[in-house]
């Protein structure tokens, strides 16, 4: 799904967004409701290895996934991934090889086993002992962190600074999965990830990144734990001539911004839904509007890893790593893990 416009912060003051708001303010409550519930009544199960969970506080993407594979680079081959394999036919839990589809484990599992050992489960504790079973020293969880049945031993939350946490309700009068005030007490640390830049634009008035929301700003004075900051870089160099840009995931347009951002020339831009099953109609299109704009195709490793290996070829990756500002806090913060491991 596309998050609706009236889930930022920065949409106020009309009355559509007023109205809407109020109507879905009593659905939010039994959500949020729901989720502390659910949370509160189940005995998590701990896995015989550390598990470290990747999640965020809002409905869509984040950036879980770069910081996830980060992560796991940081902790070593056997340090292994879990995940839900959303968007995948099959259950689990399942070992992910790269030769799979999108269509059997899901998009984000497919990146995970291009790095090494991963797993898919849609029962977690399931996922987390098959993984130990199979020489996992550590686990590392893509997404989960509502997900009370698998104990964690160290939550990290990613935040995307230009969003931030958007109008601060929950789903679906906002984008938050749960009330803010839960989420923050079981985090152990917060990960602000932003696009790429040759450096970060300082607000010297606050001390923070000028693209940020006020609303990121009141939030974080209440959480007093590690905050990260990370950036997403490219792997090489940035692709030469004009293209075509599409891209299916909940906030598209940061991807566009990250183009442009890198100074690539971008003639056309095709948003999809988050985790869109591209068909040949879709990419038939795309070549079509390519190939009158004298383009190319361009999309993100998550979008290709959607692709058959025909289309893959036909279309240019903008592969990209999450690095972070402060290497030192983030080996203090995996040192409790390692020391484990």
């Amino acid at each position: 799904m596309r998050p609706p416009e009236f889930w930022k912060a920065d949409v106020r003051g009309r009355d559509s967004v007023v109205i809407l708001r109020a109507l879905l303010t009593p659905v939010s409550w039994a959500y949020a409701w729901a989720a502390a519930h659910r949370i509160k009544t189940t005995a998590p199960r701990h896995a015989p290895v550390p598990v470290i969970c990747i999640g965020n506080f809002t409905v869509g993407g984040a950036g879980k996934t770069p910081v996830a594979r980060a992560i796991r680079a940081k902790l070593g081959e056997t340090a292994h991934t879990l995940s839900r394999g959303y968007g995948g036919q099959l259950p689990g839990p399942l070992r992910v090889t790269p030769g799979m589809s999108a269509q059997q484990v899901g998009d984000e599992p497919l990146l995970h086993a291009s790095d090494g050992p991963a797993w898919i489960a849609r029962d977690r504790v399931a996922g987390a002992l098959a993984a130990a079973n199979n020489g996992a020293h550590a686990i590392v969880m893509d997404d989960g962190f509502q997900n009370p049945e698998l104990a964690k031993d160290l939550s990290i939350i990613v935040v995307d600074p230009a969003f931030g946490i958007g109008n601060g309700s929950v789903f679906p009068a906002g984008p938050l999965r749960e009330r803010l005030r839960d989420g923050l007490q079981r985090a152990d640390a917060i990960v602000l990830l932003g696009s790429p830049a040759p450096s970060p634009v300082i607000d010297e008035a606050h001390g923070e990144d000028a693209g940020e929301t006020p609303a990121v700003q009141d939030w974080r004075t209440d959480f007093s734990k590690p905050i990260l900051h990370a950036r997403l870089e490219l792997t090489g160099e940035a692709p030469a001539g004009k293209y075509v840009a599409f891209a299916g995931l909940a906030r598209p347009e940061k991807f566009f911004d990250t183009l442009a951002t890198l100074g690539v020339e971008v003639e056309d831009m095709v948003p999809y839904p988050d985790h869109h099953p591209y068909s040949d109609d879709n990419l038939d299109f795309l070549t079509r509007l390519a190939t009158e704009r004298g383009a190319k195709l361009i999309t993100t490793e998550k979008d290709a890893a959607r692709l058959s290996p025909e289309w893959r070829a036909r279309v240019e990756v903008l592969p990209v790593t999450a690095r972070f500002e402060d290497e030192a806090a983030l080996d203090a913060l995996l040192a409790p893990i390692r020391a484990r491991m």
